[in-house]
């Protein structure tokens, strides 16, 4: 047997004994799933009606995956449809912002299988019958010194001894008009935790530190999403004798 067939199998043995991690799917820029074309962006016009009906979705990239979940849908990106580390809670807490009238996720039912652009969504949650669409997309990556791994890297927990990995998390969110394609606003934080390797021992273990950094990255997110609405209200609610909107129930699965 040629000496490099060796070495090649002698780490082939040592990887198989190695625990690894895959790290998870990447994010979505959110300003490219609206249309490109500047002119087209400039003309448009708010449409919404206050109290308002909300839509919020979670996009990815497409064919995303973690450690438990998958996405839904192919093309230029995804729809997250199960809740992962946004709680009940966090969504009660949404729906009692000023001036919301109420609150539906988005089925994948509604969806189209193909998703290119933000108007796959405004026709699903035109559905629902609700007026401004709150879409989410989670950026998470690990450091291992000074080393990136990018979105579904295989990292071999083995070879990470005695070095600090990081997760990062950023998580944008965006405000759209269901009727028009409008955008009225943006929030984004970004939350980090870091632990030496030596106590990952399964990916699990991996994982959790994911799901920790996205859930605090979720959470410090929900005082920005608020004010950017408080924002939203102050310029596009002026009329405070529009009729309220009927609230929106979401299909079951």
């Amino acid at each position: 047997m040629k000496p490099i067939t060796l070495i090649t199998l002698s780490v082939l043995i040592l990887l198989s004994g190695c625990a690894s991690y895959t790290t998870p799917g990447g994010s979505v820029q959110l300003n490219q799933l609206a249309d490109a074309d500047i002119n087209e962006l400039m003309s448009k016009k708010p449409a919404a009606s206050f109290p308002a009906n909300l839509t919020v979705a979670r996009v990815q990239a497409p064919g995303y995956q973690s450690h438990n979940i998958s996405s839904y849908g192919t093309g230029r990106y995804s729809v997250v449809t199960t809740r992962e580390v946004e709680t009940e809670k966090d969504f009660e807490r949404l729906s009692q912002l000023p001036k919301v009238a109420g609150i539906a996720p988005l089925n994948k039912i509604l969806l189209p299988s193909k998703l290119d652009s933000v108007k796959d969504l405004r026709e699903a949650a035109a559905r629902l019958r609700t007026d401004i669409l709150l879409i989410y997309t989670f950026d998470t990556s690990f450091h291992a010194g000074a080393q990136k791994f990018a979105p579904l890297n295989t990292l071999m927990l083995g070879f990470l001894n005695n070095k600090e990995v990081s997760v990062t998390t950023t998580v944008s969110a965006a405000f759209f008009d269901v009727r028009t394609e409008y955008l009225y606003g943006l929030a984004e934080v970004t939350a980090r935790d870091s632990k030496y390797a030596s106590i990952w021992g399964t990916s699990g273990a991996v994982d959790d530190m994911r799901v920790k950094t996205e859930k605090e990255a979720f959470h410090k997110l929900l005082p920005e999403i608020e004010r950017t609405w408080a924002g939203i209200i102050a310029r596009y609610a002026s009329n405070t004798n529009q009729p309220e909107a009927p609230t929106p129930t979401a299909p079951s699965n």
